[in-house]
């Protein structure tokens, strides 16, 4: 039911201080070889212009840290920290211990794992995933998987958490499916990786209720794509949804990261916007939409 006209500049307002301190950790701005609908710098000055206090920009292909750290210096009076980690794909050398140390010694945030190059995104590209964009003519990819023969993680993912460990910073779980990812995380814990992550836990990861409370059981954090839950050409979910895992998972393990830049969907500030007033339509306490668009993903980046 659509609110009295009188009441919606509060709301408006309400939803724009809801937005002070949010922490998005996973923009598609660009450059990017897939169209995007706005660049690095333009991201950074919106979500600057709406108080935002980081946006991490992610790339299938590149590492994106060296943009951030000349963003900052070039504009030092915006408030917004810029930040960016790197994807395995194959681009990357795929599960590539020499990128991983380099990428965090330059400063990335966050490690993803395979994403467009896992073997699990490559097999559910024709069914779930179906429309996701692609570059036209590269060459095909390489299946990736973090599982050797025997499913047991391999040598260089073991090299990979190790690295993660040592530098405090993200793992992401990037496309792999549940399955991976609950043998990654529990050894990754066991590492000592203190800051763990799923993507869109809900869209080709393959997680039910069940999956995520074993990861949060981890200590695995949820993050959920605002994408998936709005008006646009990534919508996969009613609103309600949302609610739903929410309650799984609980408010201190979940965030809302955009995955918004791409063509046919909102702007990743705008989206937010949306989303925030979609979660107080349905009766999301304030201080608990603060929170998991805000200081869960702040706490992650140690800010």
């Amino acid at each position: 039911m659509s609110q009295p006209a009188a009441t919606m500049p509060e709301r408006d307002a309400q939803i724009s201080q809801l937005l002070v301190g949010a922490v998005d950790l996973h923009c598609h701005s660009g450059p990017a070889v897939m169209p995007r609908i706005l660049d690095h710098y333009e991201e950074m000055r919106a979500a600057n212009a709406a108080g935002f206090r980081a946006v991490v920009t992610k790339d299938h292909y590149y590492l994106g840290t060296p943009h951030c750290i000349i963003l900052q210096s070039l504009f030092p009076d915006m408030a917004v920290r810029m930040f960016s980690g790197i994807a395995l794909n194959n681009a990357s050398g795929g599960i590539n211990p020499h990128a991983v140390d380099h990428a965090v010694r330059l400063g990335a945030k966050i490690v993803w794992m395979p994403t467009l190059s896992a073997a699990n995104h490559i097999a559910k590209a024709a069914t779930e995933a179906k429309g996701f964009p692609r570059v036209e003519g590269a060459p095909e990819a390489i299946p990736l998987t973090v599982l050797d023969a025997n499913g047991r993680l391999t040598d260089d993912t073991l090299k990979v958490l190790d690295i993660i460990a040592a530098f405090d910073i993200i793992l992401a779980g990037g496309h792999l499916g549940v399955a991976e990812q609950l043998v990654l995380f529990e050894e990754a814990g066991r590492r000592g990786v203190r800051k763990m992550l799923v993507n869109h836990p809900t869209y080709v990861i393959g997680c039910s209720d069940d999956d995520i409370r074993a990861l949060v059981g981890m200590g695995v954090k949820m993050e959920h794509s605002i994408c998936q839950f709005i008006p646009g050409r990534a919508q996969k979910f009613e609103p309600a949804a949302a609610v739903h895992l929410i309650e799984v998972a609980g408010v201190d393990n979940t965030m809302f990261g955009s995955d918004l830049g791409l063509l046919g969907s909102a702007l990743p500030i705008d989206g937010y916007r949306t989303f925030v007033g979609q979660l107080l339509d349905l009766g999301v306490a304030p201080n608990d939409i603060a929170t998991m668009i805000g200081h869960n993903g702040a706490a992650m980046l140690n800010l």
